[in-house]
């Protein structure tokens, strides 16, 4: 499964498929929904639950889902982007590679592991460097695919920016591929966008060689 996947954003939905009301519930309703079927299923498997080191486990796995591996489902979770006013009129690629993904697949909901490479070219304003492993945390907590998850990314920097000139690309592990099913251990996903002056053959040969030394 290694090779790279260019996409084109105007044919492809990025946003996640919510139903309408997905936040009609609070987050502690949600919390006890989620406990009370985590713990059927449990039950379902045969486990013990009166057991001290399962007994909790149903809470500890909703809280788990709805306020941190989950959380970037709910709009509110959505990070504030700082920008910086350009002083230095810096002009060159502005790279931020090797960002930590921990994500989970939406056909198993099984982890996604892998790193994020950004990149942008600044105009008048840059964004603060945490900012950008915000945005990318918060677009990998939620049932994801890798294609739409990079291009999430994309959107939300250019949206910031004010311009298109932004690159990312993705390299992943997916444990429904090596602990399961085929249970490759050794494939890898690269998932890649590039827009603005990242689609010149002059610029992203830049930007590849940076992230890949």
């Amino acid at each position: 499964m290694k090779g790279s996947l260019n996409i084109n954003l105007n044919e492809i939905i990025t946003e996640a498929p919510l139903r309408e009301n997905a936040f009609e519930l609070s987050d502690s309703e949600k919390i006890s929904k989620i406990e009370y079927h985590f713990s059927e299923i449990m039950e379902t498997l045969g486990l013990d639950l009166e057991d001290d080191s399962l007994k909790g486990t149903p809470k500890r796995v909703a809280k788990m889902f709805v306020k941190e591996i989950f959380s970037g489902l709910n709009p509110k979770n959505k990070p504030d982007i700082s920008l910086f006013e350009n002083k230095y009129g810096y002009k060159k690629m502005l790279v931020e590679k090797d960002i930590t993904l921990y994500s989970n697949c939406e056909h198993h909901f099984v982890p996604i592991i892998g790193k994020v490479h950004v990149a942008y070219i600044p105009g008048t304003q840059v964004i603060g460097l945490s900012k950008i492993n915000r945005l990318v945390q918060y677009y990998a907590k939620r049932p994801q695919v890798q294609e739409r998850l990079t291009m999430q990314i994309a959107e939300a920097l250019k949206e910031v920016l004010q311009h298109d000139d932004v690159a990312v690309v993705i390299e992943a592990d997916h444990l429904c591929v090596a602990s399961r099913g085929i249970k490759d251990t050794n494939s890898q996903a690269v998932t890649a966008v590039y827009s603005g002056q990242f689609e010149k053959d002059s610029v992203k040969p830049e930007f590849l060689s940076y992230i890949h030394r």
